[in-house]
Formats: C-alpha cells, sequence, structure tokens
C-alpha cells in the first residue's frame, strides 16, 4: 500500500489507543485507583480539566497532513499523561461529596444509682443504765467548716423530759408529741454530746427516743439515730416470764393430782377399814358355852356371801368433775393466750406478698424484703405554698423523716405512690411528690434505685385534710412487698 496509507492507518490506531487510555480511568474496575488518589492533585488539575477534550479532538485534523505529523507521534506521546490525569480528576471529584463513614453507635449508659455525698453532720444515741430513762445525743461535725444545726429528740407517747442538758427546750411537734430541741453550734470536726432524762410512763417498759440533726431552719435532715432504754438493763423476756408454779396451767395440773390422791387414799383406807371389821365379827361369833361342844349337833347354816367392794359413787362422780374442770381450764387459757398473740392490723402474708408484714413504734427499725426503714419523727403544719402551688384550705402537709437502708446486694428501686399515710376511718393519701421534691431541694428521691447496703434519711411530705394527724404510715418497696407498718404516737 502507499506510503501514505500506512501513516494514516498507524495514525488512526495511535488515536484509538489514547482514546482508550482516556476512557480507562472512567471504568468502574479503576474507581477505587481514584479514591486513592491524593486530593491535592485532584483538585490542581480541575480547571484544566476541560481542556483536553479539545486536545484529543486536535489530532484527527492532523491526519490530513501525513508528512509533517509522521514524526510527531512520539512528541505528541508525552500528553497523553495530563489528559489521563484530567480524566482521573472528574472521578475523584465525583468521590468527593461522598462523607466519611460514622462512627460505630455507642451504646447508651446504664441506669447507674446516683450517689448520695455523706451528711456533714453524724448523729449517734445512746442510753445509760439507769433507774429512770436516760439518753445521750452525740453529734459531731465531719465537715471542714463550722455550721449550725438544730437536734430534735422525739419523746415516747406518756413520757415527759425530767432534766435537759445543754440549753434545750421541750416543745410540742405539731401539738401531738413532746420533743426536746437543741440549737448548737458545731466546729469543724467536733463532737458534741447533750442528754435527757425522762419519766417512764410504765414502769419497767421499754421506751425508745429517736433524735435527728436537722439545717439551721429546721427543715432539712442531715442525719438520724435512736436507741431503747431498757429498765436496769435486763432484758423485757425476764421481765414477763413468770416461775412456772405461777401459772395456771400448772397450777390446775396439780390440783386434780392432789385430789385423785386424796380419794385414792380414803378408798384405799375404807376398804382396810371394813376387813379388820369383818375379822372381829368372825372371831366373837362363838357358842354361848365358851366353844365347848353340845349333846346335840348344831344345824348347819349357810355362809354369807361376800361383795367385792367398790369406791363409793361420790368419789368418782368428784374426780370426774375435777379432772373435766382441769382439761377445760388448761385449753380456755391456752386458747385466750393464742388469740391476744394475734395482731388484728397485720395484712395477710401469703399468696402474692413478699417477705413478712412487721409493725412496730417510732425509732424502731422494721425490716422488709429489699429495704429496712425507720420513721423518726412526725410533724403536721397547716398548708404552706411548695412547688406544686399551696395547698387546699382543709388540707394539712405532714411531713415525716425516713430512714431507708438497702439490705440486699442488688440496687432496688421503689415509688411514692406505695408509701402511704393512714387516717382515722381507714382513708390513705400517697406520697405529695411534688411537695417532697421541694423538701429535698428539687431532688426527685424516686427518680433513681437505691444503691446495694446504702442508707439515707429523707422527708417524706403527705397532705392531709382535716385536723386529725396520719394514725399510721405504711412503707414498702414493691407492690408485692409485705412492707412495714409503723404506728403514729
Amino acid at each position: 500500500m502507499p506510503a501514505s496509507a500506512r501513516h494514516h492507518r498507524a495514525l488512526a490506531v495511535f488515536v484509538h489507543c489514547l482514546g482508550i487510555l482516556a476512557a480507562a480511568p472512567a471504568l468502574p474496575a479503576v474507581a477505587p485507583e481514584a479514591a486513592t488518589a491524593p486530593r491535592p492533585a485532584a483538585v490542581t488539575p480541575q480547571p484544566a480539566a476541560t481542556a483536553p477534550r479539545p486536545a484529543a479532538v486536535t489530532p484527527p485534523p492532523a491526519a490530513t497532513t501525513p508528512r509533517p505529523t509522521a514524526s510527531a507521534p512520539r512528541p505528541t506521546a508525552v500528553t497523553p499523561p495530563p489528559v489521563a490525569v484530567a480524566a482521573r480528576a472528574p472521578a475523584a471529584a465525583s468521590a468527593e461529596p461522598t462523607p466519611p463513614s460514622a462512627p460505630p453507635a455507642v451504646a447508651p449508659p446504664s441506669r447507674v444509682p446516683a450517689s448520695v455525698p455523706p451528711p456533714p453532720v453524724t448523729v449517734a444515741v445512746a442510753t445509760e443504765s439507769s433507774p429512770a430513762p436516760r439518753y445521750r445525743i452525740h453529734v459531731r461535725n465531719v465537715g471542714n467548716a463550722p455550721l449550725d444545726t438544730t437536734v430534735r429528740q422525739e419523746l415516747p407517747s406518756g413520757s415527759s423530759p425530767t432534766a435537759i442538758s445543754g440549753g434545750g427546750r421541750s416543745s410540742r411537734s405539731g401539738g401531738s408529741t413532746a420533743e426536746v430541741t437543741w440549737r448548737l453550734r458545731l466546729p469543724a470536726h467536733s463532737t458534741t454530746t447533750v442528754g435527757t432524762a425522762l419519766t417512764a410512763a410504765a414502769p419497767g417498759q421499754p421506751l425508745t427516743a429517736p433524735a435527728c440533726a436537722f439545717t439551721s431552719d429546721g427543715t432539712r435532715p442531715y442525719d438520724c439515730a435512736s436507741a431503747t432504754w431498757q429498765a436496769g438493763g435486763a432484758p423485757a423476756a425476764e421481765i414477763t416470764e413468770a416461775p412456772p408454779w405461777r401459772r395456771y396451767p400448772v397450777l390446775l395440773a396439780g390440783l386434780g393430782v392432789l385430789v385423785l390422791l386424796s380419794a385414792l387414799v380414803a378408798w384405799v383406807w375404807r376398804r382396810r377399814r371394813g376387813r379388820r371389821v369383818t375379822a372381829a365379827a368372825l372371831a366373837g361369833s362363838g357358842t354361848p358355852d365358851g366353844g365347848r361342844g353340845t349333846i346335840y349337833p348344831r344345824a348347819a347354816s349357810p355362809s354369807p356371801s361376800r361383795r367385792r367392794r367398790t369406791p363409793p359413787v361420790w368419789l368418782l362422780v368428784g374426780a370426774a368433775v375435777v379432772v373435766v374442770a382441769g382439761v377445760i381450764g388448761t385449753a380456755g387459757w391456752t386458747a385466750t393466750r393464742q388469740a391476744s398473740s394475734i395482731d388484728t392490723q397485720k395484712q395477710p402474708t401469703s399468696g402474692a406478698w413478699m417477705g413478712t408484714g412487721v409493725s412496730g413504734p417510732v425509732g424502731v427499725p422494721l425490716r422488709e424484703s429489699a429495704f429496712e426503714f425507720t420513721v423518726y419523727r412526725m410533724s403536721c403544719a397547716a398548708g404552706a405554698a411548695s412547688g406544686s402551688g399551696a395547698a387546699p384550705a382543709a388540707g394539712r402537709r405532714c411531713q415525716a423523716t425516713v430512714g431507708v437502708r438497702n439490705v440486699t446486694g442488688a440496687e432496688q428501686p421503689w415509688h411514692g405512690q406505695l408509701q402511704r399515710a393512714y387516717l382515722p376511718g381507714g382513708r390513705w393519701v400517697s406520697t405529695d411528690e411534688p411537695a417532697t421534691r421541694a423538701a429535698n431541694l428539687g431532688r426527685d428521691v424516686f427518680a433513681d434505685p437505691v444503691a446495694a447496703g446504702s442508707r439515707a434519711v429523707l422527708p417524706l411530705v403527705f397532705t392531709v385534710d382535716g385536723r386529725d394527724p396520719p394514725r399510721q404510715l405504711e412503707l414498702r418497696s414493691g407492690v408485692f412487698s409485705a412492707g412495714v407498718r409503723v404506728q403514729m404516737p
């Protein structure tokens, strides 16, 4: 073929190769190479990305001048790399709007019970071994700065103070129960001791008197404690237990045995006396001649038949009456003791209830399935404004200072609707949660579970109607818990 045709064909093959090289970066298989190219190199050729297309079109016109362009293929072989780089730039530019992959999702943190900071003031109550009830209250400031506090000791029902130390004064809490109040200034890291002596309502009866340390205004408790005084330090079981010979069943049984023994002795004595009389009669029934024989024999007489002697009827009837009376008396006394030991205020604890329901007075720790509750005091006043607004005209706010201890090995939730105050007549009200939140400085004490082994002293507020204070508090950890019941004085 002519030389010009060969040059044209070689030029056409070369142009097709350039086109293939320019289109190769746009193929899907080469897309990852464009993604790995550095961003500055892909950005800088961006203005020249439109220029390669005219440069790629210019070679076909050069095909009309075979002679001058015969030696041009080699110089033009150097120009494709910019075209290839420019062709790769759109691929990199098209991949740039793709945002980077998001970091893996982080699981939300688990609900951890809120840690309650230790109180700056701690309270400890101890009793003395004395004929009359005496208490010592130790108030300690564990902080680094001095602070003012108000200490209140709740007095048992029916007792009154006979001696108060440290400048305290006696007053009435809510017009129902008596209390002793001290206003103390506690230096940093110091302990102050105050005490009281009370009159016992009943000799030998145990008395429990709790004490609490409040803020200077007397509204929010720092810490509380309680102690029970025993007469002479002797346990209550030794005082109330009677000796065996003074118990009614033992006395009745002894009386019955004594009557039976007396009847037996009388029967034996009468039987022996009858035998002696018969023997004497037989011995003195001889003939008139002194036992000497007669000429004419005496006709034989039949010997009298002997009857078997039995105890008299009156003895048998009396013994039976004594035995029946003893059995009836013992059964009646036992049934009376068992009936008197039944607490009619307890709710049934079988079936779906968890644990055993217990009852007790103010200041005594009472344990249920998960918590140990201690009610230290109850104070009722007229309704006042709080976070939820003013109380009703006929209602009052009663604030109970309650200690809560988690006795289990895991965190335990509790709910305000399960804590109830029972009013006279059987009516009850649940915790006023907005007022309780306001009394705890805006903290919702029911929002977080109670940590394992932790203890907290919290004010719980109940809104009641009428003038009568609550007669009983019912506290529980869960819906199916038997709970505890605290009798108000």
